[in-house]
């Protein structure tokens, strides 16, 4: 087995959730992106998005996929936009196994805020429209695709029981 586990998918799909139940249970360290671009700039996303527009952003996106995709055994949650920029996914997949955490829209605006998420900020039309324009990077760049229909323990328990049979097959 790869020695990250990358999670990728849209904003509020539970990543943040499930990295931290996931660290806890298999005794790795949590890198969330999100949380490293803010301890690396000192500002948060939102302030950024204001500041230095999308595009600044994910410069600095960039920067800490890089320092991330560098740790081992780790478990890596990212951004919702991280698929945005091929060198970033090429960098996570070098030393991770991808994991998309698929979760439709209207399940997200039925258990999330989105209010300090600056690509969407309230407006429930762009999370639809964010899933149907990145739902093919989401699926190109995974190894392994989950979909998060039950509770975080139900997804939890669905990638370990997926992390078992990659390690029976890496030691077949």
């Amino acid at each position: 087995m790869k020695k990250n586990l990358v999670l990728i998918g849209l904003s509020g799909c539970g990543k943040s959730t499930l990295g931290k139940r996931l660290a806890r249970r298999l005794r790795m360290p949590l890198l969330d992106t999100d949380a490293m671009i803010e301890a690396r700039t000192g500002r948060s996303i939102p302030q950024i998005f204001a500041e230095e527009g999308e595009s600044g952003f994910r410069d600095i996106e960039t920067a800490c996929a890089k320092d991330a995709a560098a740790r081992e055994g780790s478990v890596i949650s990212t951004g919702g936009g991280m698929i945005l920029r091929k060198e970033n996914m090429e960098e996570l997949a070098r030393n991770g196994l991808i994991l998309f955490i698929d979760r439709h829209p209207s399940r997200i605006l039925r258990s999330t805020t989105l209010g300090d998420r600056p690509l969407v900020q309230n407006d429930k039309d762009k999370l639809f429209r964010l899933y149907a324009d990145r739902i093919s990077l989401y699926r190109r760049y995974a190894d392994v695709t989950v979909p998060n229909h039950g509770g975080p323990r139900t997804l939890k328990n669905r990638i370990l029981l997926i992390l078992r049979h990659y390690r029976r097959v890496a030691n077949a």
